[in-house]
């Protein structure tokens, strides 16, 4: 399985974008879906989670209000809608997947190539 993560870009604070990730194989309901965002010389954050079955959300507190994770079970495909970016957003933002909710990146056995999200100020 692999899972294709895309949507980032060069934008200004405030402003809006969103990243999308697609797995190659299909999504159980049992499946965690997840991002997480890592900057260099910093470990793997996790910023916003959702179970696939129920579509049940989490968020870190630093994106609460301003990020929307979401899932589209028909097309397979997992969203995170950033909104009122800020400087400190600025990172390689991953997509994983877990067999149960995590919100620790070691738990997390599959993973998205990087999508680069940068925030001007």
């Amino acid at each position: 399985v692999q899972l294709q993560a895309s949507g980032g870009g060069l934008v200004k604070a405030g402003d809006s974008l969103r990243l999308s990730c697609a797995p190659s194989g299909r999504t159980f309901s049992s499946h965690f879906m997840a991002w997480f965002r890592q900057v260099p010389g910093k470990e793997r954050d996790f910023v916003a989670g959702i179970r696939w079955g129920t579509a049940r959300t989490y968020y870190a507190d630093s994106v609460k209000g301003r990020f929307t994770i979401s899932r589209d079970s028909a097309e397979n495909t997992m969203y995170l809608q950033m909104s009122s970016l800020k400087f400190d957003d600025s990172a390689d933002y991953y997509c994983a997947r877990a067999n149960g909710y995590s919100t620790y990146w070691r738990d997390f056995l599959v993973w998205g190539q990087g999508t680069l999200v940068t925030v001007s100020s």
